[in-house]
Formats: structure tokens, sequence, C-alpha cells
């Protein structure tokens, strides 16, 4: 068994194209929530989302390749390309060959899919782009990668709804921790930004029409989000073997299901998923000092995410830290639990601890220590980063930090 070390990350989200502008963001609270834009909002009863601003396919990649990734495939490989960069992976043959890819994302390229069948229903078309199948599978962003580093190991994406990312980190730290792949490139994208996504979200009645307030007595639901986040995981022998240096240690990973209902959540499985990621990391309760929350800003989440953390740790969750990055980066769906395993990540190697932002007055059913409004500098021995999902499906992350 080897020890996992995360040696590089990438980023692009409504905070900021790369690892460093979204990391600034975080500790300063600003929030990437907007009006939208390319999006009709008069059809729309909300109008704010958390998108990726200036961002232009053609400064990124050739026209060739536009034609054959989605939105949310450009942002995998850029995020990839920068992680991999971080890193200072050196490619051999070997390596190429037996590393792997394991991506999150739980809507692919449906953005293009309706924009093809828009032009088939409404416009009279009566083909659609022959590369549609490619462009909006959920898989593309995986095999984008493997081909930009000419990676040939393990490499697959796993669609569970909003713990996608968390769970394509977790069965890549298994991979590295057992040996059966020496490195991986792990995260999440996610692009959700076309109207009939977003109607169907206006369907389900849990979008905030102003903005995220994880937490907060006034939460109102929701706010969308868009981008992706990868990790670089590898061994902690092979990376300071070659001269990296480590940014955290992934320590263990705890998944569960509620087995209950499609869209409500209970408290009992992300309790028992955070004791899994204990348990997996050999950690005590006192030694976590942060958790990246879930924190989606809807009534029941908020609400069930402190019981099952209190659950989960007893006494000692009235000494732990805890705050929602979505209040700034937005839900970014399948890519979510990647963006807050990046801020989890940071605050352990930076020593400050991310904010609540939007947080108004505390409310006595989430009375955790939820950070409100303001980074806090405090140095965290181990932090836990939590995913949980429609359909009652729970990922929690454990990192641990290095000297």
């Amino acid at each position: 068994m080897h020890r996992v070390v995360v040696t590089g990350t990438g980023v692009i989200s409504a905070l900021g194209n790369n690892t460093p502008s979204f990391w600034q963001s975080l500790i300063s609270g600003v929030s990437g929530i907007q009006e939208m834009v390319n999006v009709d909002i008069s059809q729309i009863r909300f109008k704010n989302a958390a998108q990726v601003r200036n961002y232009v396919p053609e400064d990124n990649f050739a026209a060739r390749d536009i034609d054959v990734m989605d939105r949310f495939a450009q942002f995998a490989v850029l995020a990839a390309r920068e992680a991999v960069a971080a890193a200072g992976i050196e490619w051999t043959p070997d390596l190429r060959e037996t590393a792997a890819v394991v991506t999150g994302s739980c809507l692919g390229g449906r953005g293009t899919e309706e924009a093809g069948y828009w032009e088939l229903f409404h416009n009279g078309k009566s083909r659609v782009h022959p590369y549609t199948i490619p462009l909006g599978m959920s898989n593309a962003g995986t095999s984008h990668i493997s081909m930009q580093f000419g990676i040939e190991g393990p490499a697959y994406n796993l669609s569970t709804a909003c713990a996608s990312s968390a769970h394509a980190i977790g069965h890549a730290f298994w991979l590295v921790r057992s040996g059966v792949a020496p490195l991986a490139i792990a995260g999440g994208s996610e692009a959700p930004f076309f109207l009939g996504g977003l109607k169907a979200w206006e369907a389900m009645r849990v979008i905030s029409k102003d903005t995220c307030r994880p937490f907060s007595a006034e939460r109102s639901g929701l706010i969308l989000g868009e981008g992706a986040a990868m990790l670089v995981l590898e061994s902690l022998e092979a990376a300071l073997a070659r001269g990296a240096c480590p940014l955290a240690e992934v320590v263990g990973f705890g998944m569960s299901a509620d087995a209950g209902h499609i869209t409500q959540p209970v408290a009992k499985g992300p309790a028992r998923a955070m004791r899994l990621a204990l348990r997996d990391a050999n950690l005590t309760h006192e030694q976590i000092g942060y958790i990246n929350a879930h924190g989606t800003a809807t009534e029941a989440n908020d609400r069930i995410e402190t019981t099952a953390i209190r659950d989960a740790f007893g006494a000692h969750a009235d000494k732990l830290a805890v705050s929602s990055t979505k209040s700034m980066h937005g839900h970014a769906l399948g890519a979510a639990g990647a963006l807050e395993a990046v801020a989890s990540i940071l605050s352990l190697k930076h020593g400050i601890l991310p904010p609540t932002a939007n947080f108004l007055t505390p409310d006595p059913a989430c009375d955790l220590d939820i950070i409100p409004n303001q980074a806090r500098a405090a140095t965290v021995e181990a932090c836990l980063s939590n995913s949980f999902a429609f359909g009652g499906l729970n990922a929690t992350l454990a990192f641990k930090s290095l000297p």
C-alpha cells in the first residue's frame, strides 16, 4: 500500500480560470455569482449563476479539436493541463502505459445534444452534427485527457450526480494506493448552462432567485455553477524521488447510499460516509479541524448535513470549522466535489480556511462554526470534503497536511 499525495491541481471556474486565481478569490470571499450571459434568461424564473467568464475556446484549442469537444470536455482538458504542468510530470512510455484517468461528470455534453435536437425538432433540419454522440458522451472529458497526454492505462468516467467527481477522486486514490496505477489524473467537469437543463432545474424549485447562502437562515436555494478541477495523484515515494513538492496527502475515502428517497436526503448516509472516510484514513475525530461541506443552501440539505456532522463527530463537532465554498463558485454538479477538493487541499497547504460567503443570520438548525464571510487563518492537521448527491449517493474525501 502506497501513501498518496497531490502534486498538482488545475481549475477553471467562476472564480478564475486557473488555480491561483481560484484560490485568491476563495480566501477573499469573492462570489462568482452574477446574472447569466449567453442564455435567454427571459424564459427562466431565476437569473443568477456562477459561470466561467472570459473563456474563448479558440485561445486554447485548434478549430479541429473544438469541433469534437463540448464545453465540458474543453474544461476537463484545460484543468488537466494545468494540473500536469504544476506537478511537473515527465511522461515516459512506461508512465503513459500505466497511468490512470478517472473523471466525474453527470451531464456530459447535453448542451451540444440540445442544440442539435433543437435544429431537428424546431428548424426542420433532417440531421444532426455527425459527432453528436462523441460530443455528448459523459466520458468525453476522460477520453480527451487520455489523448492529450497519451495515457493508455485505466480511464473511465463516473456519473453519480453531484458526487461524481468526489467518487472519481476516491477511486483514483484507491488505484494509486493499491499500486494498480502509479499516477492518476482525477477530477470532474460540467457545463450545465443550456435552456432545457435550466428549465429542468427551474421545475425542481430548488434554485435561489438571488444568491447562495449556505447555512444561513435566509437561504433560498442553490445557485448553479460550471467549470472543472483536476488533481494529479501519485505515490509519496515517487513524488519525493523526482523532487516534487506535494500539496497534501489523500488519506481516506468513504462512500455510502441512503437507500431512501430519490431527492430528499437523510442524515444516516452522509454520516456513514464520513465515518468510513475516517476509518479508511485511520484518523481520529480530533485530527479533523475543517470540513468543506456539501452545503448547497437548500433548506433540507444544510439541516441534514449539520445533523450528519454531529452524528459522525459527536462532541467534537463543536470544535470543527465548516464552510461551503459553493457560496462562491456555485454548485457545479458533477464538478463540485473536485472544486471543493482543491479548496480543501489548498486550505491545508496555506493554513487558511475559506469562508461561507453571503451569510446573514445563523440558523438554529445549522448550529456549526460555518466561518461566516471572512477567511480564517488556521493550522489544520486533516480535513474532510463532503459530496452528497440526488439519489442518496454520498462521498467523503479525507486529506492530511504535509510538512
